[in-house]
């Protein structure tokens, strides 16, 4: 009797083990589930990956279902991660660099969005999903308020220590943005640069791509050896004489060609 009935408890044990496992098992699966993107999210996740392998071109807006996961991916932390990741590269390849005695050697950094930071400014345009407003970016940008992206301030001020000759390029106009750039870059303390060039009268209507090789060209033409070209648009860093290499830091926010 007696052994019968320890027969019987073991067999409810084991089932209820089992039930348990199972139950635990099951929720574990859902958890897993519920970590998975939707399948807007998935779209946005492949769409700003597209988006920085150049793949997606002449976007005139972030897709308004991809707002959230934008906005997510700007203020969740991974934005500067992605930042560090690519400075940490930028640094090993510097570091390689064997520099002459001649003061030749330079280095060319872009402005918005690679030095100083205008997501404030795209907050309030839904991250990229209002069409671009030129005379509210200009009223944005006099205010001389852009917040230093730091891991880039560090590549700058290491970059200036090492000896390079640091060139800021920036699409920013020179009659109307020029006073507030200088301020607004010397403020967050780009400071011993060896010259910010800001896009001239002549330029107007021209693409970045045109602009900006024709920068490169001149800076070229003078002796200099671009060593390093650092940007959030690719056309900061397509056209001629781009550099010995060529840094594309992330930007899902616009698109200039």
């Amino acid at each position: 009797m007696i052994k019968a009935m320890v027969h019987y408890l073991r067999k409810v044990w084991i089932f209820l083990f089992l039930a348990i496992l199972s139950k635990a098992m099951g929720l574990k699966y859902l958890c897993r589930r519920s970590s998975l993107p939707s399948e807007d999210g998935a779209y946005c996740l492949s769409w700003r990956l597209a988006v920085e392998a150049n793949n997606v071109r002449a976007w005139p807006t972030v897709p308004a279902k991809c707002l959230r996961c934008i906005e997510t991916y700007i203020v969740g932390g991974q934005y500067e991660k992605d930042i560090d990741l690519i400075v940490e590269q930028i640094l090993g390849y510097m570091e390689e660099i064997a520099l002459s005695d001649d003061g030749l050697d330079a280095w060319i950094l872009d402005v918005d969005d690679t030095c100083i930071s205008n997501f404030v400014y795209y907050k309030s345009k839904k991250y990229g999903c209002d069409p671009f407003d030129p005379a509210s970016f200009r009223a944005w940008a006099l205010k001389g308020s852009c917040p230093a992206i730091l891991p880039v301030l560090g590549l700058f001020n290491k970059l200036i220590l090492n000896g390079f000759k640091v060139f800021l390029v920036t699409g920013r106009d020179q009659e109307t943005l020029g006073q507030v750039t200088l301020e607004n870059l010397h403020g967050q303390g780009f400071i011993g640069y060896e010259e910010l060039i800001m896009r001239p009268a002549v330029f107007k209507g021209r693409s970045a791509v045109a602009y900006k090789s024709e920068i490169r060209k001149q800076l070229v033409e003078q002796g200099y050896r671009i060593w390093g070209n650092v940007g959030d648009q690719w056309s900061d860093l397509q056209g001629e004489f781009p550099g010995n290499r060529t840094f594309k830091l992330p930007n899902p926010l616009y698109f200039i060609p």
